[in-house]
């Protein structure tokens, strides 16, 4: 005999329902909730990363060989294949193609920050730091590029002296970038940042926002060692679906989000 729920029951579950979507999308979660919801999020990543970890597989079998001497054909096929090491976890295989492609085209070099975040994965944070500060000469508007840079010095110097380095910007940049980066240098906190969200925005725009600024809250977090802070800011990012369907640039941060997390899931197993 199977349970039919009252009707009164079906109201409350669909009521529970929202009100974790709700805050789920603002990155708040009450203590009662919170394990139910983390645990569901979790469950999603995982499908999300098996389904991911095939496609990219055999993407990758298809790029194994390349040929130097093809010139802008291996230039285009080392950076196919170094960001799908880069996606499935293999940050120094991924830096070696990057670092390939600039050797056979130097002119990429200072407009390549996925060298950088590669490096930045693949533990070599000074090399990730100066490959930001070739970027800063390439693109000096782009605060996403010293959110990186910041990072690279907090793990290679520590905070103070990743503060003391801290790029200073004189023109806009896109939203969130500007609110999200006055988190690095103290004047805003986490909160702040997120309120600075404004709710009457369209829906594309309020969740790419959203994604940009649960990502780097998350990235702070990281380099701070607010590992379980750190994993609720970074599955909010995951599930966000706006980066995949908006482009190049964010669905590449957004594999850069997801990739961190599982980071953090794998010392979380390691220390069970």
């Amino acid at each position: 005999m199977k349970f039919r729920p009252s009707s009164l029951t079906r109201i409350l579950i669909i009521l529970f329902t929202s009100v974790c979507s709700f805050t789920q999308s603002f990155g708040f979660v009450d203590e009662a909730t919170e394990p139910i919801v983390a645990n569901d999020q979790e469950l999603q990543i995982e499908k999300l990363n098996a389904e991911l970890i095939e496609s990219l597989t055999r993407q990758l079998e298809e790029k194994i060989e390349i040929d130097p001497a093809a010139g802008a054909k291996a230039v285009s096929q080392y950076s196919e294949r170094g960001d799908s090491l880069m996606f499935l976890g293999e940050f120094e295989k991924a830096e070696a193609d990057y670092l390939k492609m600039v050797k056979l085209k130097p002119e990429l070099d200072t407009s390549h920050w996925r060298l950088g975040i590669a490096m930045f994965f693949a533990n070599h944070p000074r090399q990730a730091a100066e490959q930001f500060d070739k970027y800063n000469s390439f693109d000096n508007v782009d605060r996403e590029n010293g959110i990186w840079r910041y990072l690279s010095h907090y793990r290679a110097f520590g905070k103070d002296e990743a503060r003391r380095q801290l790029l200073r910007y004189e023109k806009d940049d896109r939203p969130p970038f500007k609110e999200v980066y006055r988190l690095f240098d103290g004047s805003l906190t986490e909160e702040e940042v997120l309120k600075a969200i404004p709710d009457d925005l369209p829906e594309a725009s309020r969740e790419s926002r959203s994604f940009y600024s649960h990502l780097y809250i998350g990235m702070n977090q990281v380099v701070e060692g607010r590992t379980d802070d750190a994993k609720i800011s970074l599955r909010m990012a995951t599930l966000n679906s706006w980066p995949r369907k908006a482009g190049f640039g964010p669905d590449y941060m957004w594999h850069v989000g997801r990739l961190q997390y599982l980071e953090l899931q794998k010392v979380k197993a390691v220390t069970k």
